[in-house]
This record gives structure tokens, sequence and C-alpha cells, in this order.
């Protein structure tokens, strides 16, 4: 017997307003709710939820963006009090989970702050359907589970479907092969991309420099993807596009999930002009994880925005 769906109270922080449109689009079952986000003189929130009554009793979700240091105070307080308004459950999405890659220490002092956010997540109250359901997708590192306590449940997703459906559609699909700049995002991906050939990179010091190089596969004459979970500078995807564009390959281009691109650093792979020598990547895949990245980029080639919206959808009738 089919599961019946559940109605779904969606509400958003600012940044997240697009995507969560497109969310609500995919099911006459998921309603958009509004939240007043005002400041005080002094800087600090003065945030006001919409209709709190018609939360009781029903299945309420928030949208998330953690961009930066500056809105995750506000949007936490959010999250804090939705599952108070006696909501039936509560689901979290936040689809990057930015201190991600903050989850080791390698020496006495350091500070893993992926653990930091994840007890500030953590903390969030139980509803009276239990738990909360965290959603994230493509973690940097699947250990971080453990990082949060029994208060909340991480649901972790993934935006590879989304590639493997574009993949398909190239005219060129049957000659694809997937690349990955390092042995960390083998471990991460290869198993959800194993009908295609693939090719693993690594870095290796030379002196007083680490130069990427090819560890296994063969590029030549295909149209290599490279995917990672993220990209900062962008720099290790460039250095290995030069190396697969040395061993042969007739295309590069790349996917990753969130396109975090800090100060601009998305700009640097932006194509100029028509002169296709000079425009490294064919294609750019990222998600709207990162809503500031998708407002920036938009109608720039090589850049082209894979929507979590249906998967978001879908997520929120787990």
């Amino acid at each position: 017997m089919e599961r019946a769906k559940k109605r779904v109270l969606l509400f958003y922080c600012v940044e997240a307003e697009d995507l969560a449109r497109k969310v609500a689009a995919q099911s006459d079952l998921i309603q958009l709710q509004s939240i007043n986000w005002r400041s005080f003189n002094d800087g600090f929130p003065n945030l006001f939820i919409k209709n709190a009554h018609d939360i009781r009793g029903q299945h309420v979700a928030f949208l998330a963006s953690f961009s930066s240091t500056a809105v995750i105070f506000e949007q936490l307080s959010v999250i804090y009090a939705l599952p108070m308004l006696f909501a039936a459950s509560f689901t979290l999405v936040l689809p990057f989970f930015p201190t991600g890659t903050f989850e080791r220490i390698e020496e006495e002092g350091d500070i893993a702050t992926a653990f930091t956010l994840a007890r500030m997540l953590s903390n969030t109250p139980i509803s009276r359907g239990g738990p909360t359901s965290l959603v994230i997708y493509d973690i940097h590192a699947l250990q971080e589970r453990f990082y949060f306590n029994d208060t909340i449940l991480p649901v972790f997703e993934t935006g590879i479907p989304l590639l493997k459906q574009r993949l398909q559609q190239l005219p060129e699909s049957d000659v694809v092969v997937v690349a990955f700049p390092d042995d960390g995002a083998w471990k991460r991906f290869h198993k959800s991309l194993d009908k295609f050939p693939m090719v693993i990179c690594n870095k290796v010091r030379e002196g007083d420099k680490r130069i990427v190089r090819i560890k296994e596969g063969d590029p030549k004459g295909c149209h290599v993807v490279i995917v990672d979970d993220l990209v900062q500078s962008g720099g290790t995807l460039i250095e290995c596009q030069k190396v697969l564009s040395a061993h042969g390959a007739a295309k590069v281009s790349t996917y990753v999930t969130h396109g975090v691109f800090p100060k601009g650093s998305w700009e640097r792979f932006v194509h100029k002009n028509d002169d296709s020598a000079g425009n490294v990547f064919s294609h750019f895949w990222i998600t709207d994880s990162c809503p500031l990245t998708v407002k920036a980029i938009t109608g720039k080639a090589p850049f082209e925005v894979l929507s979590l919206a249906g998967s978001i959808a879908d997520a929120l009738q787990i």
C-alpha cells in the first residue's frame, strides 16, 4: 500500500526564496509560508513568523542558506522557534553544510568547526513528531553524520542524479569519462557513477610545489567531466583540466554540487569571447545549493544550474 503523502508548510530564508518557489512548484502539497525578516536599529534580528497558529498539527519545513556567519544567527532563531509551535514534524533543509571541510583536527589547537555547527543544529527543539530531520546535499565527509546528537536525524542526499541525467542529454554521451581530482572525491562518488569510465587524479609533491597527475585511467579522445562536492577558488579544477587536456581529452567539463566561489572566484571560469581555445571548460554544472552564486553566474557561460528543487520536494515526504 502506497503511503499517503503529507501536506508541508515550507518556510525559507531570504536568500533561498527562488529555490523555495521552485520546490513549491513541484507539488500542490507544499505551501509556501512567510517570515518577516527585520532588524532592530542595533542590527540584531527582529523576526516574526506569520500565521503561527496555523502551524499547529502541521508538517513544517524550513529551507536555510548559511552563506555567511552574518545570517546564521537569525536563521537559527527561526529554526529553534518553528518546532515549538506545536508542529506535527519539522524538517530542516540545509543544502550546503558550509563548515563540512573543517571536520578534522590535525594538530592540537585546531578547531573542527563542522562539529561546532553540528552541535548548534543538534540543539533544535524536538517537535511533537520527534527529532528534526536535517536534509543536507553531498556533505564533504560522510562521517560527519556522527557529529550530530540524537535530537536531530541527518538525511544525506546527493546531486549526482541531476548530473547523470544531464550527461545523458549530451550529443557525445557515449564518450563521456568521469574524472576525480583526488582519491577523496573518488571514494565519495565513484559508486554513484560506476557506469562511466573513470580517471583518477592526485597531487604529488615536486620540491615546494604540489603537481596534479593522472593516477589511473585514460582521457584521450573523450569528453571528461571532473566531479567533486564543492569548489572554492577552483585552482585544483584548473590544474586537473590542464593535465587532462595534455593527455588528449577532447573536451573538459566539471560538476560540483556546491559552487561556493568566495570573493567572486567564479569569474576566472567565465567564457570571455568566442575563442574556444581560451575557454577551457565546455560546461560548468553546479546546483542551486548556494543561492548567491546562482544569482551571480546566471546567463554566464559555461555555467549551468541543475536545480535541487525536485529532489528537495521528494525529501520533504520522507
